[in-house]
C-alpha cells in the first residue's frame, strides 16, 4: 500500500476507503449507514410511495479511521485520545 501524502503532508479524507487504502485518516459520513439510508428508501418507492413525497435525509453518523502505519511512515506520534475516539484504527 502507497501512503496517499504529498512528501511530508499528511492528508485527511472523508471516505473511509482513503483511510483504509494509506491514507493518514479519514473523517466524514459512514457509507454503510448511507446504503441502509437508501435501501430505506428503495423500499418505500417500490411499496408506492412518491419520490417527491419522500423527505431530503441526511447522515449523522460520522466515522475516524486512523491509519498508524502511514502516521508511522511520517514519523507522527498521535496521541492515546485520539486513537481512543477512532472508530477504527488501521495498524
Amino acid at each position: 500500500m502507497q501512503a496517499h501524502v504529498i512528501p511530508r503532508r499528511p492528508k485527511p479524507f472523508t471516505f473511509a476507503v482513503r483511510g483504509q487504502a494509506g491514507g493518514l485518516m479519514s473523517y466524514g459520513a459512514s457509507l454503510t449507514d448511507g446504503y441502509r439510508h437508501v435501501g430505506i428508501y428503495a423500499g418505500r418507492i417500490l411499496k408506492g410511495e412518491k419520490t417527491g413525497d419522500l423527505p431530503v435525509q441526511q447522515s449523522t453518523k460520522v466515522e475516524l479511521i486512523i491509519n498508524l502505519k502511514t502516521a508511522k511512515a511520517l514519523g507522527l506520534e498521535l496521541p492515546p485520545t485520539l486513537l481512543a475516539r477512532a472508530d477504527e484504527v488501521i495498524e
